[in-house]
């Protein structure tokens, strides 16, 4: 059986999109697992456009969805067209787009709001108990879907003992606010909500090289298979 994996995409490129090299070695490990990846993003604006090269904003408004199919090939759809009927689990990589375009923690921490569409996948997901993963900011997404639900879901972003660029106690602290139960992990870790069938792993979130982010989510997503075929 082929298990079919929803990707979530939020853009393309880590300051205002998905983090391409997570998006990829996602699809990547899903493909040696033997499974169909089926990438989808929101048909919406971006919060905005930065440049790449120097960090500054750019004058010019850019789709997510468009802007996502650079990863994907141009092969996906409209999110709003996905139920998860037609999904056996769901991943979401990180990157600035999960908290500019998915939700908008971003700026306003865990106050700020989420798209209602990215709401609406995650929830379905957990209540039909097929599992989630969260890659880097991808678990901040899920709190946040989950707020309010009582399911006190098992996340991480990361770990304060070693080096990360962002600041996880802070990122931690606004997640418990909103429900979840936060755990430490390092990236050479992942943590695994058994009871509500939630993956997540820091990645980029902490100091690391592209063959470290590899191994991360490869530890993620075989652990996901693992638990689609349990």
């Amino acid at each position: 059986m082929s298990f079919k994996i929803g990707v979530l995409l939020s853009g393309n490129g880590v300051y205002d999109g998905s983090e391409i090299h997570e998006s990829v070695l996602t699809l990547l490990a899903i493909d040696e697992n033997r499974g169909q990846a089926l990438c989808f993003a929101p048909n919406i604006n971006q919060h905005h456009v930065v440049n790449h090269l120097s960090g500054n904003e750019m004058n010019e408004q850019r789709n997510v969805l468009i802007e996502a199919a650079r990863i994907a090939r141009g092969a996906i759809t409209d999110l709003a067209e996905v139920t998860s009927a037609s999904l056996d689990a769901l991943v979401v990589p990180g990157g600035f787009g999960a908290a500019k375009n998915l939700t908008k923690w971003a700026f306003s921490g865990p106050e700020g709001e989420i798209n209602q569409q990215v709401k609406r996948i995650i929830t379905e997901m957990v209540q039909s108990k097929k599992p989630i993963v969260g890659l880097c900011m991808g678990p901040t997404v899920i709190a946040k879907a989950l707020e309010d639900t009582g399911l006190k879901q098992h996340l991480t972003v990361g770990t304060t003992k070693e080096t990360s660029p962002y600041e996880i106690d802070a990122i931690s602290a606004g997640m418990e606010k909103i429900g979840a139960v936060v755990e430490m992990k390092t990236i050479k870790e992942i943590s695994i909500d058994v009871e509500n069938r939630i993956i997540s792993a820091p990645c980029y979130m902490m100091e690391g090289s592209i063959t470290d982010v590899r191994d991360n989510i490869k530890q993620a997503i075989d652990e996901l298979f693992e638990m689609l075929e349990a």
